[in-house]
């Protein structure tokens, strides 16, 4: 139990009611110089690289994230990470086929998943064979858009007023700016969120087949050096982005609207085959979900849902996609309901999946080869992508609540994970 008048863990509490003086001068600010820093020179280069590991003198670990493969593709990775010292191989596992019956998506998919968590891969295999065995999910997506949003402080709401009456009629002239820095970004909308002195513009973007985070950030930039060298109404101070974007995090304002991909995807699954998959009934499914939704109301959950982090971390992982990007994506709404027959109807809709088959970490070779395994590396495939990662969730939706109603959620852990 934790002191009452504190929110500190006992032990630690007890320990520095404890410490004396001279103790507590660990906890000071220390000035030393350091030993060993790391060259300044943050790219990829082989002096760079040995000057790294100098520093940190760790011969063991050097052993194992700069053996000879990495050595000879180290190259690539150039435009991809800075103060490179090597590689880490995470296990790469695969599940399905995934049927899915899309809009964009319209195959038998077997998913690539790199994790290090055991049962997971088992877990979603299991959802995704018992999708395709009931003729396969019906998956579609609905709408999508990137925003940035800069932020602009004024002196007065009287100033906010006038720098908005202006910024109206300008986007003509943001559309021309911003999509002057891309060949494949087009600017999608130009919404504006007043908060007294204050003016957030809501850049909204399609981003072709990229993910888009960069591409956003240029052009938004782009428009914002226009702004501050023509508005009648300069701020008192400005900023690119003023994190009403909702970029790599859950936000209510992204479960109502659309960040990146919004898809839905469902599917009716017969109590017989229900019983012989999951071990478990559709009336159980149902009210496991009933009940599990009122828990994620009560927690305080942006969206209600199993696990949709799992399945969506894993693959993004081994697809070469911005993986700090789950926070959000991750965000959505399971539904499962008994109908009449006596049959499931299970459906997921996410309305932020931030995902792209071109740019970022997609041209890695280990990356690439997982896209190809999909069949959706390279151009056109963007949205088929977000349909796949759609489906993914519902089958670890299905998966994760049948283990908890069937009671062998446990028991797959132990078994696999010991």
């Amino acid at each position: 139990m934790k002191n009452k008048n504190t929110d500190l863990n006992p032990e630690i509490f007890s320990a520095l009611s404890t410490m004396d003086q001279n103790s507590l001068q660990q906890l000071k600010p220390s000035f030393s110089p350091v030993d060993k820093p790391q060259p300044k020179n943050m790219f990829i280069s082989p002096k760079a690289i040995e000057k790294r590991w100098q520093a940190i003198s760790c011969p063991a670990a050097r052993e194992h994230l700069l053996d000879q493969n990495t050595l000879a593709s180290m190259s690539q990775y150039q435009k991809n990470i800075e103060n490179f010292i090597g590689t880490v191989k995470v296990p790469v596992g695969i599940a399905g086929p995934l049927r899915i019956n899309g809009l964009f998506a319209q195959d038998d998919y077997f998913l690539p998943l790199a994790t290090t968590e055991a049962a997971l891969v088992a877990s979603y295999n299991r959802g995704a064979l018992l999708i395709t065995e009931a003729g396969g999910c019906s998956t579609m997506l609905l709408n999508e858009g990137v925003c940035r949003t800069p932020g602009f402080a004024f002196e007065t709401l009287i100033q906010a007023g006038q720098f908005v009456a202006w910024a109206t009629t300008q986007q003509e002239n943001f559309r021309q700016i911003s999509e002057a820095s891309s060949n494949h970004l087009k600017l999608k909308d130009l919404r504006i969120n007043i908060e007294g002195n204050n003016v957030y513009l809501i850049f909204d973007y399609l981003t072709g087949d990229a993910s888009g985070q960069n591409m956003v950030t240029i052009a938004t930039n782009c428009a914002l050096e226009y702004i501050i060298e023509n508005t009648p109404v300069a701020p008192k101070h400005y900023f690119l982005d003023a994190n009403l974007s909702g970029d790599k995090k859950a936000t209510s304002q992204s479960l109502a609207g659309v960040r990146g991909k919004k898809v839905t995807s469902e599917i009716t699954i017969s109590a017989d085959l229900i019983k012989k998959r999951l071990h478990t009934t559709p009336e159980l499914m149902a009210s496991f979900w009933r009940m599990s939704t009122v828990g994620g109301v009560l927690s305080g959950s942006v969206g209600v849902q199993g696990h949709y982090a799992n399945g969506l971390a894993a693959l993004y992982i081994a697809c070469g996609q911005d993986a700090a990007c789950v926070a959000e994506s991750a965000v959505g709404v399971t539904r499962m309901e008994l109908n009449d027959d006596g049959s499931l109807y299970a459906a997921v809709t996410l309305p932020n999946l931030m995902v792209g088959t071109v740019g970022g970490g997609t041209g890695l070779a280990s990356q690439q080869a997982n896209l190809q395994l999909l069949g959706l590396a390279g151009a056109g495939n963007a949205r088929a992508l977000a349909e796949v990662c759609a489906g993914l969730c519902l089958a670890g939706e299905l998966s994760i609540i049948g283990a908890f109603c069937a009671g062998h959620f446990a028991k797959a852990h132990r078994k696999l994970a010991r």
